[in-house]
């Protein structure tokens, strides 16, 4: 069943705000994310930051189908732009039409305040563009508003601070709705990489240490991924990307920051809090995700830690 996605466009839209979220969910519907994407507006034609126009939205809906992703894109200039008639319109209808028990919510850049003011984000952590963080917490005092935060996740209800986080948090939702291997192709395709740092949510051990462009690392990486519960060695794994055992390594730790080893067994620690997670007890789960016993997950667990 495909997902029914709508990008809400405001006044003086900012049209990287749209394109880099957009362009992802198209690039994941090529490589199979089934997804039927809507560009919705008061009125036909928006306004944008560069000065061109948009003909051709459609109006915002009557009614949202059940479990609907909108995103909201964000506007140059917010303070004028959002004090205009059609983005009015826009808070009146998120006020009627959007209810997170039924529908997920991004918010890109400043849409974070369109949010805000139709109280989608209270008690909700949430973030916005460093600079309008203040202005957030006037509009939604009740929520938890994060600082220093590329995107922020609270249940359905999604938030990233400027500009370019908007293709970040594409890639994490679609992460989400396909998993980690369309999300990757994605990320590679265009050409981004998944950012991780200490303020930033979690990224799942599918997708980190993939902040490179080199091939060989990218193919050998693919081939764990593909089947984490094999025990993989270097020598087999360099013979399939065609170079040396020594040199892979070498690589890995270069390109991908962490051991060929290191890499497997996070993997591998992944699957087993799948298979965890699946009912199963600690010593089948450790089995089942490629390791000798329960006792040899726990000390992949503690060198991880």
């Amino acid at each position: 069943m495909a997902l029914d996605v709508y990008f809400v466009l405001p006044p003086n839209l900012l049209l990287v705000d749209l394109a880099g979220p957009a362009d992802a969910f198209r690039i994941a519907a090529q490589f199979g994310l089934p997804l039927r994407p809507h560009y919705v507006a008061p009125t036909p034609e928006v306004a944008t930051s560069l000065g061109l126009g948009l003909l051709g939205a459609a109006p915002l809906p009557r009614a949202l189908p059940e479990g609907a992703l909108v995103v909201i894109s964000g506007a140059s200039h917010s303070i004028e732009a959002y004090a205009r008639p059609e983005a009015r319109e826009i808070v009146r209808w998120l006020r009627r039409e959007l209810d997170p028990g039924r529908h997920r919510v991004a918010c890109i850049c400043s849409g974070s305040l369109l949010a805000a003011e139709a109280g989608v984000l209270d008690g909700r952590h949430c973030t916005t563009h460093h600079t309008l963080l203040q202005r957030l917490q006037q509009l939604a005092p009740r929520a938890k508003v994060q600082q220093n935060r590329v995107f922020v996740q609270d249940g359905p209800i999604c938030s990233s601070a400027g500009i370019t986080a908007g293709v970040d948090l594409a890639l994490h939702l679609i992460a989400e709705l396909a998993g980690p291997g369309p999300a990757r192709e994605v990320a590679r395709h265009m050409v981004v990489y998944f950012r991780r740092s200490a303020g930033d949510p979690e990224l799942s051990p599918w997708l980190t240490h993939r902040n490179h462009l080199h091939p060989a690392v990218h193919k050998a990486q693919d081939l764990i991924a593909a089947d984490p519960a094999r025990g993989w060695r270097v020598e087999d794994l360099a013979g399939q990307v065609h170079v040396s055992s020594r040199h892979l390594s070498r690589l890995f730790r270069e390109h991908a920051g962490v051991s060929v080893h290191g890499y497997h067994a996070a993997l591998r620690l992944a699957l087993a809090g799948q298979w965890r997670d699946a009912g199963l007890s600690k010593e089948k789960a450790a089995l089942a995700a490629g390791f000798s016993s329960a006792r040899q997950l726990n000390r992949a667990d503690a060198r991880q830690t």
